[in-house]
């Protein structure tokens, strides 16, 4: 440690090790940062060599956190949440008003643009901005205030609050099941085609989740779609049978365009989560939209 640089290390650097360090994983951690993995590693090992310290233990099966570098990580997340708050408390008093909010496309065109005609007139002060896109914001000088995100909400320097819990179910258009001779069983599924979402292994886990066996169902056929929203539009027009998550789903269960053909359904591995820079948590513009977001879907919980 008698090598240590006075002068202090670079925020880039910081940003690099704490999303590594997060994710354990240096390719993740430079998908997160929209970087290339060659400039997260290169970063550490700058970053390393100016501590005098390794913050990593590098192994073949991949990253853990050294001792130095567990000792490290407090430091450098409070110290990136100090100049997160420093940017706020720079921001101009014109933009108080303003709340720009990230979030996936699916859940934008599924869940959240559909409700927000509510939140506006509840808010009618509040000037909201979706930014919808697949990758999570790093919340360091993308002008974004809050996100809504799909996983298992271990972000620990981040605050987080659970929005909702999801489950995964069949859906299909009411015409397309009425078309059909009767199903009182996931094996009826069989005579319909299967959509599926991005690959066409989310059929057999789930099938095999339920106890059903696999014979029967053409899980090599039906057409594969990139994009949640996209599978559940498939399935809307009446395209065949999809595995949809419940929150995506909702509002077309509620509006009749879509049925559950059969009522059974597996938890979802991840879930919905309000996240924000722990700094901001109390900002009143953000606070107003987390409440109102944890209204709506405990409302739709108990209408479900």
């Amino acid at each position: 440690m008698n090598n240590i640089n006075e002068i202090p290390p670079s925020t880039s650097a910081l940003r690099s090790f704490e999303a590594a360090a997060r994710h354990l994983s240096f390719t993740e951690a430079a998908a997160d940062l929209n970087l290339t993995q060659g400039a997260v590693s290169h970063q550490i090992k700058e970053l390393e060599t100016r501590l005098g310290v390794k913050l990593f233990n590098r192994e073949a099966r991949g990253i853990n956190l050294s001792d130095a570098g567990d000792i490290y990580l407090p430091y450098v997340r409070e110290a990136l949440d100090r100049l997160r708050a420093g940017l706020d408390a720079l921001r101009p008093e014109g933009d108080d008003n303003v709340l720009t909010v990230s979030c996936s496309p699916n859940f934008a065109a599924k869940w959240l643009v559909p409700r927000l005609g509510a939140f506006s007139r509840e808010h009618p002060d509040i000037d909201l901005r979706i930014s919808a896109m697949m990758q999570h914001v790093t919340f360091e000088g993308d002008g974004i205030d809050l996100g809504v995100r799909h996983g298992t909400g271990d972000w620990p320097h981040l605050h987080v609050t659970q929005l909702c819990q999801e489950v995964v179910f069949p859906i299909c258009s009411p015409l397309l099941l009425a078309s059909l001779d009767q199903v009182d069983s996931i094996e009826g599924l069989a005579n319909l085609t299967l959509l599926h979402d991005q690959d066409r292994g989310a059929w057999a886990k789930w099938l095999t989740a339920m106890g059903v066996p696999l014979e029967g169902f053409d899980l090599d056929h039906g057409p594969v779609f990139n994009e949640s929203s996209l599978v559940i539009d498939a399935a809307v027009a009446g395209q065949g049978v999809a595995l949809a998550r419940s929150a995506l789903s909702a509002l077309d269960l509620d509006a009749g365009r879509l049925v559950r053909p059969v009522e059974n359904s597996l938890a979802a591995k991840f879930s919905y989560w309000i996240v924000c820079p722990k700094p901001r948590a109390r900002r009143p513009q953000i606070e107003s939209f987390r409440r109102w977001l944890v209204a709506q879907a405990t409302s739709e919980r108990v209408a479900a």
